[in-house]
């Protein structure tokens, strides 16, 4: 920076410009090898590293002296900004300092800066920036003085003053919210402060102690009660851990974490059993009112119940309720719970992957909590309940562990009497505890969980069982949850059956619940409709206000016509005077016209004034004319009330069916009244329930060694298997029963299981499929309303299936008469209920010869080849 007396001092400050063209000249003033590197942060300039000019200074003190001791503040220009650099470049130790007059002018910058000359001490002169100066003509070359002109710079004051702006309201901004927060802290530091003296205050005067032993209290006042029953172990671990929750600080993590694991240790029901009850008679009852049928299962528990009456304990026994789903699973372990007056617990495993989930989180992780069996004991309260693990059969194995395992722990009764959770990390009693499971497959039980399980098979419900539910549970169960009477709704038996055999053909009613419900909501929509209102009856009391005895002013509930409609249509509520000069009138309920005609009045009224009392002196004109008013009231009312609100009863039978639950979902399972040659009806089932199939065979083509079998309808390997077999002990067959036919040894067979889209396998379809080759072979028609399923050896022998009970059922329901079952199950056959075998005529067979025999009994069936 240089500096030259200026020959005009007037003008505005502008400190900023001056503030920045200093430190501009700070840097001008380093040394010329230092000018390149730009990006370097300038270094420090120290007062011995500056030039001094003697003349310069002389002349500035001078200025300094006078009444306005201004000066003129210019920057020295880089090298490159100047055309006249011959004298640096030629001589590189000579400075600017040694130049004079016109050429140390063009080395200087036209614009700078009027700066008052604040003070001067020795060689150093402090400068106040005011405005911007341009060089307009030289005056005097030594010290070099120069006439300037001043700038007006009003757009730059425009910017800078919205920049000012600006700044402003920020540092309001910022101070308002300074202050904001400076109050919240100081007054919750206030209510701090206070709180602490107050609790300082309590605790002196012994009204209130501190947190840590508010809560040493709590846990010790919930185990107080049960110190006797509770094990000494227990004992033991909640008076360390509450030595323990004294020593640490309130505000650690620790001290919530031990806190927590008191309040879960001192909630359990230590000791606390319900008092069993066995009385057989009384569990049947129970059983009987929330289930119906399923007699089979009724006794199963109630011979369990027995047992636990003779020994006085129920616990040991783990019980496995399968079946398809909505057969009532469920329920039923509710209503052995209510039995047995234990308290009930549900828990789903299904697609449990956690062992955590059973067994609990150690405490040391971050929201641990103990597993589902310590959560079911301190909901219900007492060390014995009913605990229903559902879906077990669905259990999950992650990377966390098996939860099969961790429930093997906890059902068995050998190792559950000392469950080892790993949140509380102490031993819980669950020995007392009944447990009860529900499976909709029990195949796909863990081997190790099935073998300590009693199974009790619910199969499912035949169609008398479900119109017997549907009638005496889930309508009348509807109905009342929908608000509607039984004199507004009629639904046929006719529409029950339709309902049961097109709409939920499923083993279960949850489905048959759903859509009874869907069919009173659209009855209820209907009634609505119709102006039908089920609320409850109203009361309504007419008053006269006793500031007008002479009067009869009638206030009433019902304030416009629009309520008494309304009124009328809910309740038919009628009013009937029995003294028109009290202040109240009765309000009766009567329900015909009739009934208002011949209501009794009280003693002394009648229902007209008669003559005698209107003569009289006591009862004035005004009197009589608002008796005559009231009467008119009365009649009103009664005739409004008494409008004939007749609602249509809603009908719900097989005809109307489908305007309340659409299209029928399933159609007739038996597509042929009687079988045509190659085709046999078979039974399956599954965790849905049974169901019948067709085994369909045709021959393809005929040729010289053509015998082979194609097989389709998305079979799964045991019924390809078995297709194959069939086709083998069919040839044996056929060369037995007709030697001289050679069908199978010419023909190429397809076999069709219809339902394609539909996976099927299983080992009940053997001779199924050998009596359809057979009949198409020897071109025979199967016995009419046959059925049949059992798997056959090579040999001809039939082996055991499963799902009796349901294959029974899908067999009555398809209006199948004869059944053939293997042997062996025989058994299984005869533990069904009379309502399931009624009508049935079941034939039980070692070998396949017996089918045959049963299949083909005459040869006027049979038809050309």
């Amino acid at each position: 920076m240089y500096f030259a007396s200026g020959s005009d001092s007037s003008g505005s400050a502008a400190d900023s410009d001056s503030e920045a063209s200093s430190a501009a000249g700070a840097g001008e003033e380093e040394s010329e090898g230092n000018r390149s590197s730009s990006a370097v942060a300038p270094a420090i300039i120290r007062p011995e590293d500056c030039h001094t000019d003697p003349k310069l200074l002389k002349a500035l003190v001078e200025n300094h002296k006078r009444s306005f001791p201004y000066a003129g503040a210019f920057l020295v220009k880089n090298e490159e900004d100047t055309d006249s650099n011959t004298v640096t470049r030629s001589d590189p130790k000579k400075s600017i300092h040694g130049l004079k007059g016109k050429e140390l002018l063009k080395h200087l910058h036209e614009i700078g800066t009027l700066a008052k000359i604040t003070s001067i001490q020795g060689d150093q002169v402090l400068l106040l920036g005011h405005c911007r100066l341009r060089i307009t003509e030289m005056v005097e070359e030594d010290p070099l003085t120069v006439k300037v002109d001043h700038l007006k710079v009003s757009k730059r004051l425009m910017l800078t003053l919205e920049l000012v702006k600006r700044e402003l309201e920020i540092t309001k901004l910022q101070q308002s919210i300074a202050k904001a927060i400076e109050e919240k802290i100081t007054g919750e530091q206030r209510r701090y402060l206070l709180n602490e003296q107050l609790k300082a205050i309590k605790k002196e005067l012994g009204l209130e102690t501190d947190d840590k032993t508010a809560l040493s209290e709590k846990f010790r006042k919930r185990i107080e009660s049960r110190k006797e029953k509770c094990p000494s172990h227990i004992l033991q671990v909640i008076e360390e851990e509450l030595t323990k929750l004294q020593l640490l600080e309130a505000s650690s993590s620790e001290f919530s974490v031990t806190s927590n694991y008191l309040d879960w240790l001192t909630v359990l029901p230590w000791g606390d059993y319900s008092d069993e009850n066995f009385d057989v008679l009384r569990a049947q009852r129970i059983l009987d009112e929330d289930h119906y049928g399923l007699t089979d299962v009724k006794e199963r528990i109630l011979e369990f119940i027995a047992v636990g009456k003779l020994r006085g304990s129920s616990q040991g026994k783990i019980i496995c309720l399968c079946g398809p789903p909505g057969v009532g699973k469920t329920s039923i372990g509710r209503s052995v719970a209510r039995a047995l007056n234990r308290k009930f617990y549900r828990f789903s495993v299904g697609g449990l992957s956690d062992i955590a989930e059973i067994k609990g989180h150690r405490r040391t992780y971050v929201g641990a909590m103990p597993g589902k069996m310590v959560q079911c004991l301190k909901s219900v309260g007492t060390s014995n309940p009913l605990v229903l693990i559902d879906e077990i059969d669905k259990l999950g194995r992650g990377y966390s562990g098996d939860p099969a395992s961790a429930l093997l722990e906890l059902l068995d009764p050998e190792q559950n009497a000392n469950f080892l959770d790993h949140y509380l990390d102490v031993p819980i009693d669950l020995s007392k505890v009944l447990f009860v499971c529900t499976a909709n497959v029990i195949e796909m039980i863990p081997g190790p969980l099935l073998d300590r399980m009693e199974i009790i098979t619910i199969a499912g419900y035949i169609t008398d069982e479900k119109m017997h539910i549907a009638r005496d549970y889930l309508e009348k169960n509807t109905r009342e949850a929908c608000g509607i009477m039984p004199e507004q709704v009629e639904v046929t038996d006719s529409a029950l059956l339709a309902l049961i055999e097109n709409y939920c053909r499923e083993a279960g009613v949850r489905n048959l619940q759903k859509q009874i419900e869907k069919v009173y909501r659209k009855i209820a929509l209907q009634l609505v409709r119709q102006g039908v209102s089920n609320e409850p009856a109203r009361e309504i009391t007419l008053v006269e206000p006793s500031e007008q005895p002479t009067g009869v002013s009638i206030a009433t509930e019902v304030e416009n016509k629009s309520q008494r409609d309304s009124l009328a249509e809910d309740v038919s509520v009628h009013v009937i005077p029995t003294d028109f000069s009290c202040e109240k009138i009765n309000v009766v309920s009567l329900t015909t016209k009739s009934e208002v005609d011949h209501y009794e009045h009280p003693k002394g009224v009648s229902k007209e004034t008669s003559a005698d009392d209107k003569a009289t002196p006591t009862n004035t004109s005004g009197k009589m004319e608002a008796n005559e008013h009231t009467e008119e009231v009365m009649e009103a009312l009664v005739d409004e009330a008494l409008v004939d609100k007749t609602v249509e009863k809603v009908v719900v039978d097989a005809s109307n069916l489908d305007n309340f639950v659409g299209k029928a979902v399933f159609q007739p399972e038996r597509i042929y009244d009687q079988t045509p040659v190659g085709v046999v009806m078979g039974l399956a089932w599954n965790a849905m329930g049974g169901s019948t199939l067709y085994i369909e065979t045709a021959k393809v083509e005929d040729g010289e060694k053509k015998g082979a079998l194609v097989v389709t309808g998305q079979l799964g390997d045991v019924m390809k298997e078995s297709a194959q077999i069939a086709h083998t002990i069919c040839r044996s067959i056929l060369h037995e029963k007709e030697p001289n036919n050679t069908f199978f040894t010419k023909s190429k067979l397809h076999l069709h299981v219809p339902a394609g889209a539909t996976p099927k396998d299983g080992p009940s379809a053997g001779c199924t499929m050998v009596t359809s080759m057979l009949s198409l072979a020897m071109g025979k028609l199967v016995k009419k309303d046959l059925a049949m399923t059992g798997e056959v050896t090579l040999t001809g022998r039939i082996l055991p299936i499963g799902g009796v009970k349901e294959k029974t059922i899908a067999a009555r329901r398809s209006g199948i008469k004869t059944i053939i079952f293997p042997a062996a199950n025989r058994r299984d056959f005869d533990e069904l209920a009379p309502n399931v075998k009624e009508g049935l005529e079941v034939h039980f067979v070692d070998k396949y010869s017996e089918i045959y025999d049963l299949a083909f009994p005459s040869d006027s069936q049979a038809l050309a080849s």
